[in-house]
């Protein structure tokens, strides 16, 4: 229950001393939207058997009758309605809500979180509401400008290129040192603004130098091709003249230590 109240009602959405490093304007402008909510959309549904006078109304949310002394909810900001327990939930997120407390908009019924959302975006990074005239746009979500930052370094990310890893922003140089993987036909790490090409689970540059055919050196991209043991072949035929060509070196190989001189005993 804690932990989804937490979820449902984060503290910071409604009081200043969760939210440290607002700037004076910041805290003015949050005092004045909580106020605003609590006093125009907060309420609390109550749980009570379905009076006679309500006798068959169609639950708010799914639609099916209640009938007289069913378990219902009503909630006042919204007039003489009713919902089943089950579907007293926030309209975005779909969860129950914890002691029915609710925000209402429009008709419908919200968390306070994601009512909150309605009016003003969160940071992905700190998860306070956004109160600055600026603020980044990534991947589709929002950053204080300050919490745009690398995820393992924390260089600040604004205006530089970045690779979204685990849903958070990387810097090139830490992406590149811990997470690109290695090109299976150079061995280079496969940088952040370069082009790849993945096939059964291995990882090329896209370039002609690299992805293309092991024995011909047939450019690949776009084209058919045939993988074995790692290595790519533009046919069936370049894959055989591989196959033949190992035979040939284990074959003169072999010849080579049949012909040596015996040691001496």
């Amino acid at each position: 229950r804690a932990r989804a109240l937490l979820q449902q009602l984060p503290p910071q959405d409604c009081d200043e001393r969760y939210c440290p490093g607002l700037a004076e304007e910041e805290r003015r402008q949050l005092r004045a939207f909580s106020a605003r909510r609590r006093q125009e959309a907060l309420g609390q549904g109550l749980a009570c058997p379905v009076p006679g006078p309500c006798h068959g109304c169609p639950c708010r949310k799914c639609g099916r009758r209640l009938n007289k002394g069913d378990p219902g909810i009503s909630a006042s900001r919204l007039g003489d309605q009713f919902w089943h327990p089950s579907c007293f939930s926030c309209h975005f997120c779909h969860q129950q809500l914890v002691d029915l407390i609710y925000f209402q908009q429009d008709g419908r019924i919200y968390c306070g979180r994601h009512h909150a959302e309605l009016f003003r975006p969160r940071c992905a990074s700190c998860d306070q509401l956004i109160f600055m005239e600026e603020c980044i746009e990534a991947e589709g979500r929002r950053w204080h400008l300050e919490h745009f930052c690398c995820l393992e370094c924390d260089e600040p990310l604004r205006g530089q290129l970045y690779v979204m890893r685990s849903g958070r922003p990387c810097c090139r140089g830490c992406f590149e040192s811990l997470f690109a993987e290695p090109c299976q036909a150079c061995g280079d790490p496969i940088g952040a603004d370069s082009e790849e090409v993945t096939h059964q689970g291995l990882h090329w540059h896209a370039r002609a130098a690299c992805f293309c055919c092991s024995l011909c050196r047939t450019p690949l991209r776009g084209q058919p091709l045939t993988c074995r043991r790692g290595r790519l072949f533009c046919s069936d035929t370049c894959s055989r003249g591989q196959d033949a060509s190992s035979a040939s070196a284990s074959d003169s190989s072999d010849s080579a230590f049949a012909s040596a001189p015996s040691p001496d005993p």
